[in-house]
Order: structure tokens, then C-alpha cells, then sequence
């Protein structure tokens, strides 16, 4: 575990841990990672679910009350739903994107896998997506898992964070070149 446990830090990453072991031992790992991912994204896009996990203005028991009723809508169940109720209890629901990211690293590193951050303008289709993940096995010889994000400010193109490599190809980044380019030379 010591291997596992350097790639995660801090307080969500000893929860991170903590989960993924017990996932491993029970054979749920795959399990557990959809329904982590699955809240994940309900907490990126309701503002609403995302109050509710970072403000200290909700106590432990509203926390549970809530977060049950979005599990039982949402139907996860087994570790991973026992895995928020405690995280709640434990008034450490702030963190659990923290959590869920350090969750996806050890089952990464698991798989063999390289977890590669995408920023994109807009939604990539699945065509784009299977180029992006083939161009990036290519590069590193490992399969990459795509932690994607879309952010419109770039404008176009996209940036790629893959370890402490970074490739930006946003059209952003090109236009504040020239912006920078043309200063100099006025």
C-alpha cells in the first residue's frame, strides 16, 4: 500500500485510500468508481447538491437527510453510498470531490492506467474522444482514463495536463501570444 498511498495526500486522500482498500477487498472497485463519478457529476451540476456538500451552515443531520434522498433518486447503493453517509457523519462531505479524484487515482495506478486532465471548449464527441485517448496511449504506452472538463473561456482547441506535462493548444493561449508578440514589438 505504501506505493498506492504516495499518489494521494492529505485528509480526502486517507479517505480516498481507505475506500479504495475495502472496495478491493470486496471486488467493487469498478462499482464504487461509477458511483462516486455518478455523484461527482451530480455535484458539478446542481448548485444547489454542490451548497449543500461545501457549506458549514448544514449540519450533519441535514447533510444525511439530504444526501439520502439524492442516493436513493440517484439508486447508489452498497460502498460507495456507505462511503458519503460517513464522510457526512464525519462532517467531511466538503471534501469529497477531493476524495473522489484521489479515488480515481488509485484506481488508475490499479489498472495501470494514466489519468490525463482535458480542458475543451465544448463537449467532445465520441469520435474525438477515442482519437484523444489513442493519441494519448501513443505518447505514453499506457491506456488513459480522460478526466475531461469544458470550459468555453478557451475559446477553442483544447489543454492537456498529463502528470507534470502540459500541452496548450487553446486558441486562447494563441491569441494572448500574438496579444504579447505585438505588444513587444509596438
Amino acid at each position: 500500500m505504501a506505493a498506492e498511498g504516495s499518489i494521494v495526500s492529505g485528509m480526502a486522500g486517507r479517505y480516498a485510500t481507505a475506500l479504495f482498500e475495502l472496495a478491493r477487498d470486496n471486488k467493487a472497485i469498478d462499482a464504487v468508481a461509477v458511483d462516486l463519478a455518478r455523484f461527482d457529476a451530480l455535484v458539478a451540476e446542481s448548485a444547489d447538491l454542490n451548497r449543500l456538500v461545501r457549506s458549514p451552515v448544514f449540519g450533519a443531520e441535514d447533510q444525511d437527510k439530504a444526501l439520502s434522498a439524492v442516493l436513493d433518486r440517484t439508486e447508489i447503493k452498497g460502498l460507495a453510498a456507505n462511503f458519503l453517509r460517513v464522510i457526512a457523519s464525519n462532517r467531511r462531505l466538503f471534501a469529497v470531490r477531493d476524495m473522489t479524484k484521489a479515488f480515481r487515482a488509485l484506481v488508475a495506478q490499479h489498472k495501470g492506467e494514466v489519468t490525463a486532465e482535458v480542458t475543451v471548449a465544448e463537449q467532445l464527441n465520441d469520435a474525438h474522444l477515442g482519437a484523444l485517448k489513442g493519441a494519448l496511449k501513443q505518447v505514453t504506452g499506457k491506456d488513459v482514463a480522460l478526466d475531461m472538463k469544458v470550459d468555453p473561456s478557451i475559446i477553442g482547441g483544447l489543454v492537456v495536463k498529463l502528470g507534470s506535462r502540459m500541452v496548450d493548444s487553446s486558441l486562447r493561449s494563441k491569441l494572448n501570444a500574438i496579444k504579447h508578440a505585438m505588444k513587444e514589438a509596438g
